[in-house]
């Protein structure tokens, strides 16, 4: 994902592919400050996705809860329902830790459509592909 993306405009993407996101930060039902329930209503709704997709900025590498959600997900999916969104700083650099290479990621390159790539690949598919 290029520098300046938001999550708003990654979510319009992956909505234009077809997928219906969940976005634990954008749901009013959420405890206020995390507690057990936070946990336990993250754990269903990991549990109950089709598809979990991890969003690797600066911020989730350095957050207590990112990377705990991205161990539950492995646990309890497939790796075939884990996918990275991967998103770059301005000097180039990738964000998130190693274990993020583990799992399929995506991209989006300007003029072209959503690719995804298979863990350690440079050939990409289509989004649709992977349904």
């Amino acid at each position: 994902m290029r520098t300046g993306w938001s999550l708003t405009v990654a979510a319009a993407l992956l909505h234009e592919s077809g997928l219906d996101l969940y976005i634990d930060w954008q749901d009013a039902s959420m405890p206020e400050q995390p507690s057990r329930e936070t946990a336990s209503r993250l754990r269903q709704r990991i549990r109950d996705a089709d598809l979990f997709l991890y969003l690797a900025t600066q911020y989730a590498a350095n957050s207590k809860w990112c990377p705990w959600e991205l161990g539950y997900a492995d646990g309890k999916k497939s790796d075939r329902t884990i996918l990275v969104v991967p998103t770059r700083d301005a000097a180039g650099g990738e964000h998130g830790n190693e274990y993020v290479q583990l799992y399929r990621h995506f991209d989006h390159r300007p003029g072209a459509a959503l690719q995804f790539y298979e863990p350690g690949s440079y050939s990409g598919r289509s989004m649709q592909a992977i349904w």
